[in-house]
């Protein structure tokens, strides 16, 4: 079962990938999750490089409560992160996971801090 749903998240993946890019105005903000936390970048497609990342296993990180509010505390952090980088626009890549619980959490504390996608 665990293999056939992450081929089915690979293959979403895929088909998201091919109409989304991240350029040097607008870059990528990509999601990833885990069993146990969560993880954003901010990157740039065109240059390959991270401008900006947030985790909720990083040492900067203090957030306590449901792993909802600490996505929701992860993107707003990364927003922070993003805006002293000087980014104010990001393209959202949900990484082949569906847009509900964490993942949506996670864009919602991002445009609480200020991105907009």
């Amino acid at each position: 079962m665990a293999g056939s749903k992450l081929s089915r998240r690979e293959r979403i993946k895929k088909g998201i990938r091919k109409h989304l890019s991240g350029s040097a105005e607008r870059p990528r903000l990509s999601v990833y999750r885990s069993n146990k936390g969560i993880y954003a970048q901010v990157i740039d497609d065109v240059t390959g490089k991270t401008l900006a990342s947030a985790s909720s296993l990083s040492k900067d990180f203090s957030a306590t409560g449901t792993k909802v509010e600490q996505s929701k505390a992860v993107g707003k952090l990364l927003a922070e992160k993003a805006k002293a980088a000087g980014i104010n626009q990001v393209v959202f890549d949900r990484n082949g996971y569906l847009y509900h619980g964490r993942v949506k959490s996670l864009a919602d504390g991002a445009r609480e801090g200020g991105l907009d996608f």
